[in-house]
């Protein structure tokens, strides 16, 4: 903190002022990089003195932010909102919270790969077009020259044990082919949820102050945990149900 308070700030004590090849040094930018922010109006005008153009630490504070933002993944589009809220006198940092908590991916899969050699060792001649297809159809394969990678370990090892079970892997896909519409309707039953009676029907970040975001950042993380408990608490009991029917299904049949 202290570095940065220096660097902004003149031997003298004075806000240091840059040249616009100074303030692009500074904030780690090329000056063409710099002055197409400025086209995009993401940087506020610079002092004149005649001809030459002052930038002060508020300009670099503000490039710094741009560059934070875009290696969170935020678009300039994005950024230009988020930042035209703070010019309107609310928080950045706290619109930014609140939006990448909306938009925190929920699951935390981890990726695995496999070689062509380990999946016919696995599947044998069960790796066929057609299942490798479908596989890639649910968007959980990509292919290579060398083999796949699955977006997820835990259902790649479930599909594993499946199939050396015994069960085909044509039936796996299927079931979770429908497994995977279903889950999407209850994804979408949560989500409805959450925009109608969490956010409110809101359609931008910046419609709200810093308050109520920082507060509706919060009840965010704590429901987050309550939808994922309450659709595994409904999965067990249907599976409950479904199994009790079918056991009484075969009894009654015998």
């Amino acid at each position: 903190m202290l570095s940065r308070v220096a660097e902004i700030t003149s031997s003298t004590g004075q806000p240091r002022e840059y040249r616009v090849e100074e303030l692009a040094e500074a904030a780690g930018i090329t000056t063409r990089t710099l002055r197409f922010y400025r086209e995009r109006k993401l940087l506020q005008p610079p002092r004149k003195e005649g001809r030459i153009a002052w930038y002060g630490g508020h300009h670099l504070a503000r490039l710094r932010v741009i560059g934070e933002l875009l290696d969170r993944g935020h678009t300039l589009g994005g950024i230009a909102e988020l930042i035209g809220a703070g010019e309107s006198g609310r928080d950045v940092a706290d619109l930014i919270g609140l939006r990448d908590e909306i938009a925190t991916p929920w699951s935390d899969e981890t990726p695995v790969r496999l070689g062509w050699d380990e999946l016919v060792a696995a599947f044998g001649d069960q790796l066929t077009p057609e299942n490798t297809a479908e596989t890639i159809a649910q968007g959980y394969i990509t292919l290579d020259e060398d083999g796949i990678t699955h977006i997820s370990r835990r259902l790649m090892d479930a599909t594993l044990a499946l199939v050396a079970e015994g069960v085909p892997l044509a039936a796996v896909l299927a079931a979770s082919r429908k497994a995977q519409q279903h889950l999407d309707a209850v994804a979408e039953a949560f989500t409805d949820l959450a925009r109608d009676h969490l956010l409110g029907g809101l359609a931008h970040v910046d419609d709200l102050t810093p308050a109520e975001a920082a507060g509706l950042t919060e009840r965010i993380r704590r429901v987050r945990p309550l939808a994922r408990a309450t659709a595994d608490a409904q999965f067990s009991l249907a599976m409950d149900r479904k199994v009790r029917a079918a056991y009484e299904r075969l009894l009654a049949r015998e």
